[in-house]
């Protein structure tokens, strides 16, 4: 009867991600789109949103790879430009 009970609870469990791992899954994200372009980016590290850089339906990533530095702007349904920042 316990078994029953965790099989029927244990999708409803709320699932919780941290900020850490959110920010992994960013960088991971951005760097499949630059690399799938042909821009090297060998362990990505860290990708932070610059609001300043960024439009309402293209947002700008500064990505950090072990290996370089990039800004990355995402426009839908087309390529990301991509600068390669020092």
């Amino acid at each position: 009867m316990r078994r029953l009970r965790l099989a029927i609870l244990l999708p409803f469990t709320p699932v919780f991600v941290s900020p850490a791992s959110a920010q992994a899954t960013a960088a991971d994200i951005v760097a499949a789109h630059i690399r799938s372009q042909g821009y090297a980016c060998d362990a990505p590290q860290a990708a932070k949103r610059d609001p300043r850089a960024s439009k309402p339906d293209e947002p700008v990533w500064l990505l950090t790879c072990a290996n370089a530095r990039y800004r990355v702007r995402l426009v839908p349904d087309m390529a990301a430009a991509v600068e390669q920042i020092h």
